[in-house]
């Protein structure tokens, strides 16, 4: 049986979750053709990328609440980007 820390599983899928938002925000300045926000959430990207590597915690199982934090953070930054997009459509 596998013992889990429930604070690290918690840690584990924010700063995943956190990562993805970040590389959605990323994707979406490149497809905007924004340089500067591009390169801003690039930079931020691989920070929190390589924070996550240096913490990695050597237990296959965290893997599961890093998907989910995936799927969290992906979800909601293209739902905060498609909210935006309806609001310039209104105006």
């Amino acid at each position: 049986m596998v013992r889990l820390d429930a604070w690290l599983a918690c840690g584990v899928m924010v700063s995943t979750a956190a990562t993805d938002a970040v590389y959605v925000m990323f994707n979406s300045a490149v497809s905007a053709k924004r340089r500067v926000p591009a390169a801003t959430w690039s930079s931020i990207w691989y920070l929190l990328s390589a924070f996550a590597v240096i913490s990695y915690t050597k237990n296959w199982v965290y893997v599961c609440f890093a998907a989910i934090g995936s799927w969290i953070g992906a979800y909601l930054s293209m739902t905060i980007l498609h909210r935006a997009r309806e609001r310039k459509t209104v105006v």
